[in-house]
């Protein structure tokens, strides 16, 4: 396979100024593109093959604006995989690739049970609906059962393809009264439901008292409508925010049983002991291939990191929630390639300058900003906020006891699911822990996200700096605002890091022609 790397290429030039696209594919050897081109067919493949196959999945592709955000899926694909070979290539594709045919699938059953598109009412009857943040461990015992997200589908991933996704519904939130200052993914997320564009169906609906008041004003919105206009009926599972403390677990399990309960109430389905622990072993595994991930992440190569450690774990670990056994086998698949490569010491670039940890909200409309920070800046992003979530091991084996500690268990994950897990719970879990992953990992450099409507991490800014200085840890701010490319450019986003690297750490980039691209009309 070729060593070629991406500095030596001067890849920033590939991109074309007024541009949706690039100029060309990145040459990787023969092998390595003969394989990476392989997989951009297959993507190609399985979005024709699950979503546009059916004459119903071709109409919604004309009833629902954010639609057409999902032609841009392999230019994100090559935006992750920028500069990748061998191993950590392979590793890249299995990440994205089974995500992608997930989500294909989400897409089909949405508009199968759509009232607009497939109005398959008997189908419609054994979906619950899931709002984004939400983890989907309470579903981990009903296999018959469809648990669905409209936000994953018409707002979350949207926005990772195609960077403007979401600004229309953030602007129609705000048309009808909704603040402007709060977070705009919750906001987005109200306004695709204000703007009558998201899907129709399910029988009940799940909600869950996520991660700040953006979240809640927003499902507030949604669920209203989705009782009083869709006569879809929604429970609201408030959990505690406490997650650290003991004395709330009780509390923590009692509402996940109501949950449960409310589920069999309207699908007419019984909680299945069996399956859930099936689920509960493919979860203990994902954990463990995790830490092991991140057990090499301490040393000097990392093999498992960046963006693709993100959006893999987010999915993974949020959404799948172990129901998926093909998820299990993807992970299998990356542990090998990991392994390989680890005993090989391979790096994914040419130069590993520093090693940072990666804090706080990442912004959702320059996500591959992890895989730049390697190329440009020889910044290694060692992990990040949002893949530092669950590290227990939970009940497996079915027996009396175990069927007791299961709700439990699923009332943490839920308490710890991926936002909540470092923004809530004291600052320890946000403030402290940092600088002991950082510690542990090695790191010579913090780059902290800085969202501008998020106020729970705002408010410790001073924090991080006193702490960060105490130490000697480079600490870089980073601000954005989520969903909203208008506020902070994409490389409004980069020029914090080239400001800071040549400024305060008198340092030239790798790459000098990713220091500053002309891709902001692309996807």
């Amino acid at each position: 396979m070729s060593d070629k790397r991406i500095g030596t290429k001067n890849f920033g030039k590939v991109y074309l100024e007024g541009k949706r696209y690039r100029s060309r594919r990145e040459w990787r050897g023969v092998v390595d593109t003969l394989y990476d081109y392989s997989r951009w067919l297959y993507n190609w493949f399985n979005m024709f093959r699950i979503v546009l196959s059916k004459p119903r999945n071709i109409k919604a592709m004309f009833r629902y604006r954010w639609m057409s955000s999902y032609l841009a899926v392999p230019m994100m694909v090559d935006r992750h995989t920028q500069g990748l070979r061998g191993e950590h290539l392979r590793i890249c594709h299995a990440e994205q690739d089974i995500i992608i045919e997930d989500v294909a699938k989400l897409l089909d059953k949405l508009f199968r049970g759509d009232r607009r598109i497939g109005n398959d009412t008997e189908f419609s009857k054994k979906v619950v609906l899931l709002d984004e943040n939400e983890m989907q461990s309470v579903m981990m015992g009903f296999p018959t059962v469809v648990p669905l997200s409209r936000e994953i589908a018409s707002t979350y991933i949207p926005v990772l393809l195609n960077q403007r996704a979401a600004v229309h519904y953030i602007d129609v939130a705000q048309e009808y009264g909704l603040a402007g200052d709060v977070c705009p993914m919750p906001e987005a997320e109200a306004g695709v439901s204000i703007d009558d564009d998201a899907p129709i169906l399910g029988c009940c609906a799940v909600q869950c008292n996520t991660t700040c008041d953006g979240s809640l004003l927003g499902n507030g919105v949604i669920s209203k409508r989705l009782e009083f206009e869709d006569g879809i009926p929604v429970f609201q599972l408030a959990t505690p925010l406490r997650h650290t403390s003991e004395d709330v677990q009780d509390y923590a399990a009692q509402e996940i049983r109501n949950a449960i309960a409310f589920i069999e109430e309207h699908t007419g389905e019984k909680w299945d002991w069996t399956y859930y622990f099936e689920c509960a072993k493919r979860v203990n595994y994902a954990t463990k291939c995790r830490l092991e991930w991140l057990e090499m992440s301490k040393t000097p190569y990392p093999q498992v990191f960046g963006s693709n450690l993100a959006l893999y774990t987010e999915t993974n670990y949020m959404a799948i929630s172990g129901r998926l056994p093909v998820f299990e086998e993807t992970d299998r698949k990356i542990m090998k390639l990991a392994e390989k490569a680890f005993r090989k010491k391979k790096m994914a670039a040419n130069e590993y300058r520093h090693r940072a940890i990666v804090w706080g909200v990442q912004s959702h409309y320059y996500m591959d900003f992890l895989v730049w920070l390697l190329n440009c800046w020889g910044i290694v992003p060692l992990t990040d906020m949002l893949s530092m979530d669950n590290t227990d091991m939970i009940a497996d084996e079915d027996t009396p006891e175990n069927r007791e500690q299961a709700i439990y268990d699923i009332a943490k994950l839920t308490e710890r699911m991926i936002m909540r897990n470092r923004t809530h719970g004291g600052y320890r879990v946000l403030l402290d822990d940092l600088w002991k992953f950082v510690e542990e990992f090695n790191a010579d450099m913090v780059i902290l996200w800085e969202h501008m409507s998020c106020k729970a991490l705002d408010g410790m800014h001073g924090m991080f700096e006193q702490r960060a200085r105490e130490l000697g840890i480079n600490l870089v701010w980073v601000s954005h605002d989520l969903f909203d490319p208008r506020v902070v450019s994409r490389q409004g986003v980069r020029d914090q890091i080239n400001t800071y690297m040549r400024t305060v750490m008198g340092e030239e980039p790798v790459d000098p022609t990713l220091e500053i691209l002309p891709d902001e009309e692309s996807w």
